[in-house]
């Protein structure tokens, strides 16, 4: 008799699984939780059933920081294995919106649960789908935990983008050149390291590629933005990569500006790029993107290649041609011209400047240096502008010095802390990789500002005067004619910066490499060719 009675017992025993969830971390470090508060009303109610054979199971399913939007939830799927494998005959939640918001993942759930003879009991409404009209009822609420799901998530679209609209910052991760002000959540640039991004983009319109650049920045042990989250966490400072670099180059954060989606505001920040250095880095940008950045060989001889700008539009002049026939059975005559991209793209009325024949505009550039050489004003005007050129680099220097003086100070103060505090051997232990992490970026620190040191020195030593000037000028017209067509741009590009024409206005600004005057007076005279020696 005895032993039939036990029988009973454990045919009518129902081993309860209490399922909880919390979609953010918030509040979870506390002695006793929202997790904890939804167990304990889950285990008030099996215990109210304990006349029924219900017995809580001791093992918990805790999801706290996932949304109940999917199923990746680790307690999700431990409590689903579970079921599985025959341990459990009954779930218990607090809510319904607990174990899912999806209506579509819900389903599937409930197919394993009925699979496997599970039943399921929401505590706070009061339906168990042992029965037509609990799982009705569930159906029902369960749609309504979608609809609101989905009612909160539109709910903070829209906030997002009216505070975009307005310029305001709506969190995410830092970006490099800004801290964040937690008081009033707006972006606070931060000097050192905005005179950074401020280098990065000028190393990039240099070079005019992304891998030269990512290299030259881990060499310089240069690191993306580093912060500490509100948990007390360190996130990013790691090295730069074509993705990472590519990002910052792109982000209108720099212009003092925000994004959302397609549209860019203007923003409560402030910007630290300038926008027409911004511009030109996103044409290299856009330009590579379609040559898959291979640089094309001056197969035409186009001695301005790379150094004109249209100035209305802001972007570059490219060079092309067209061939015309002169009559049935005579040669081509070939015509070059340097054209605005801007008005390529969007026809010749959005540019005043649009295209200008490339023999004349090459002339007047040489003319242009020949005269300078013969006039003693314009030679120290030029002189003027290189000098002012080699300030503003020398300033840049002196910035990155700043930084790195105080980065090396900075971390081997860090240094010394991480030895003292490693005490023992077991601590030394610990410690030992984040003292060579240390040492490695005081060396990288050191190395960069060694050639932080050696530019400013060659930066200052091509400072030139107008003796040097005019003598280098004026060698410039005995070697010009010389010169085969590639070595008559290099030497334009090696004097050069840019050209900025104004084809509205009809005016042509030259602007000079600092170091390109001295340069070029130390350029060798080649030796006239047989031919042009006996011509």
């Amino acid at each position: 008799m005895s032993q039939n009675r036990d029988t009973a017992d454990a045919r009518t025993r129902v081993r309860c699984a209490i399922y909880t969830r919390k979609s953010t971390e918030e509040g979870l470090e506390q002695e006793f939780n929202s997790l904890d508060a939804q167990r304990e009303s889950a285990e008030n109610y099996i215990a109210s059933q304990v006349g029924e054979g219900w017995v809580c199971l001791p093992d918990r399913y805790d999801d706290g920081g996932f949304t109940g939007g999917n199923m990746e939830r680790p307690a999700l799927k431990r409590l689903l294995t579970d079921i599985a494998a025959g341990k459990i005959d009954c779930v218990v939640v607090y809510k319904v919106d607990r174990l899912s918001r999806s209506l579509l993942d819900f389903s599937r759930m409930m197919e394993v649960f009925d699979k496997h003879g599970i039943s399921f009991v929401s505590v706070t409404q009061l339906f168990n789908t042992a029965n037509s009209m609990g799982r009705l009822m569930l159906n029902v609420l369960l749609s309504f935990a979608q609809f609101e799901r989905e009612i909160i998530s539109e709910r903070t679209r829209d906030k997002i983008a009216a505070t975009r609209r307005k310029g305001k910052w709506t969190g995410g991760h830092p970006v490099l050149g800004y801290d964040i002000d937690r008081t009033c959540n707006r972006l606070e640039v931060n000097e050192d390291e905005a005179a950074r991004v401020r280098q990065m983009y000028d190393l990039y319109v240099e070079h005019q590629a992304l891998l030269p650049v990512v290299r030259i920045l881990n060499e310089r042990g240069w690191r993306t933005k580093q912060w500490v989250t509100k948990k007390g966490r360190e996130r990013g400072g790691r090295d730069f990569n074509k993705c990472s670099l590519r990002n910052l180059l792109t982000n209108v954060v720099y212009l003092g500006k925000v994004r959302h989606k397609a549209n860019v505001y203007e923003g409560e920040h402030e910007g630290i790029v300038v926008e027409s250095v911004w511009k030109r880095v996103q044409q290299i940008l856009a330009r590579n993107g379609r040559t898959g950045g291979a640089s094309v060989r001056n197969k035409y001889g186009a001695l301005l290649k790379g150094l004109l700008l249209c100035v209305p539009c802001g972007c570059s002049m490219g060079h092309t041609y067209t061939s015309k026939r002169k009559g049935p059975s005579g040669a081509a005559k070939r015509y070059r011209y340097y054209v605005c991209l801007n008005a390529q793209k969007r026809g010749w009325h959005s540019c005043p400047s649009k295209s200008v024949p490339a023999a004349e505009m090459e002339r007047f550039v040489v003319e242009q240096i020949r005269a300078i050489g013969q006039d003693p004003l314009l030679v120290a005007a030029t002189v003027q502008q290189a000098r002012q050129q080699a300030e503003e680099s020398i300033q840049r220097l002196e910035q990155e010095q700043k930084v790195l003086r105080r980065q090396v100070q900075s971390d081997e103060e860090r240094l010394n802390k991480v030895a003292v505090e490693s005490g023992g051997s077991g601590q030394a232990v610990k410690a030992t990789a984040r003292l060579a992490d240390l040492h490695e970026q005081i060396q990288t620190g050191q190395r960069r500002l060694t050639e932080v040191n050696e530019q400013l020195i060659a930066v200052r030593s091509t400072a030139v005067n107008e003796i040097e000037a005019a003598r280098a000028l004026a060698a410039f017209e005995p070697v010009w004619e010389m010169l085969s067509p590639a070595e008559q741009a290099r030497i334009i590009h090696l004097l050069v910066e840019r050209i900025d024409y104004d084809g509205a206005q009809g005016k042509v600004a030259v602007t000079f490499r600092p170091a390109g005057l001295k340069a070029l007076a130390a350029e060798p005279i080649p030796e006239p060719s047989t031919e042009e020696a006996a011509a």
